[in-house]
């Protein structure tokens, strides 16, 4: 008899290793690595992300201009031509340029002095502008009317818009007024589909007036809260184009005297000064009552904002710095203000 006692140990190894049968036990498997989802950026993280060249290009001019530099008048003339490129426009370039050098002749001033005055600037005159889109509930339904040039992101900030509404409990319907692009028809059924939220639309080459009688007509029957009119893009110096606007209107007061009860003018931030003669036109012929940005994370040039406020005094409402329905948000001038200059949040 063998009392070793590694014997008597064996048996029960080999089991543990080979198993009752003697076959390889298979290897116990490994879960692959649960996948973390990206944490969600803030408003604010998208809005400084998205104004990044608009920031980078102010923000290295003022460094260039004013490190260990004594200000003088040509600093300031370069100062006022940096601000002038970023489409401030002539009259707060000119302001800012006087700020930054009461005081200050023949002394060094802090590059992030400069930046702090250009956004205290920007904040003032943007503040008064920064209003919210206020649905009237005894207006039902309440009629949003959305134009703009070709190109600009009509029919993206309608889906997004309609997406945000229904998030707040209200039924929309969409109008797909854009009857020359039967891709626009196709891309706000897509946003209905995704908001929940009715369209109605016609074939492509129908007529958009038509198409607005029938919108609002139909939101009645159907008790929806707030009708989304998109329409075709249209440039504000074609004159036949811009009367068909002018019809769509006229032809929406028949089935409603107040409507429509906002005209939102969809802005591509990256034309520039363009948008000023763009804001002068559809308000003559569609009675433009707020303004929406689209595009500032595609162009250097975010400061128009500060021209069209100082020109025109509308409000602005909403602007986009990107594709998501995240990324179009209500303005906030103190927000936009820090941003543009690579300042943090306060």
């Amino acid at each position: 008899m063998n009392d070793n006692p590694e014997d008597k140990q064996k048996p029960g190894l080999l089991r543990r290793w080979f198993g009752a049968a003697g076959a390889p036990l298979a290897e116990p498997e490994t879960s692959a690595p649960a996948q973390v989802p990206a944490p969600k950026r803030s408003w604010w993280r998208r809005l400084a992300d998205g104004l990044a060249k608009s920031s980078s290009q102010l923000s290295r001019g003022v460094a260039d201009i004013f490190t260990k530099r004594k200000l003088d008048a040509a600093a300031l003339d370069d100062l006022e031509d940096l601000l002038l490129q970023a489409d401030l426009g002539v009259a707060a370039s000119s302001r800012i340029r006087a700020l930054v050098g009461k005081g200050r002749y023949d002394k060094e001033i802090e590059p992030d002095e400069v930046k702090q005055i250009v956004a205290d600037e920007i904040e003032r005159v943007l503040t008064p502008i920064a209003k919210p889109l206020g649905i009237d509930a005894a207006k039902k339904p309440f009629v949003i009317l959305v134009v703009g040039v070709n190109g600009s992101g009509k029919t993206t900030t309608i889906g997004k818009l309609s997406a945000k509404f229904a998030s707040e409990g209200k039924k929309v319907l969409l109008a797909a007024g854009d009857t020359f692009r039967a891709a626009a028809i196709e891309q706000l059924a897509i946003w209905a589909d995704r908001s929940g939220a009715e369209i109605l639309s016609r074939e492509a080459g129908a007529d958009s007036a038509g198409l607005a009688f029938d919108a609002l007509a139909r939101a009645k029957e159907s008790g929806a809260d707030i009708v989304l009119m998109d329409t075709a893009g249209r440039l504000q110096n074609r004159a036949e184009l811009m009367a068909e606007l002018e019809k769509i209107v006229r032809v929406m007061k028949k089935g409603d005297a107040s409507a429509p009860h906002a005209t939102l003018l969809v802005l591509d931030a990256t034309v520039g000064q363009n948008a000023l003669s763009q804001v002068e036109a559809f308000t003559r012929v569609a009675g433009v009552t707020g303004l929406v940005m689209t595009k500032l994370d595609g162009t250097a040039r975010g400061g128009i904002l500060v021209a069209l406020a100082e020109k025109f005094a509308l409000p602005i409402h909403f602007i986009g710095v990107g594709e998501t329905a995240d990324d179009l948000e209500p303005f906030a001038a103190r927000d936009f203000a820090r941003a543009i200059v690579g300042f943090e949040r306060a």
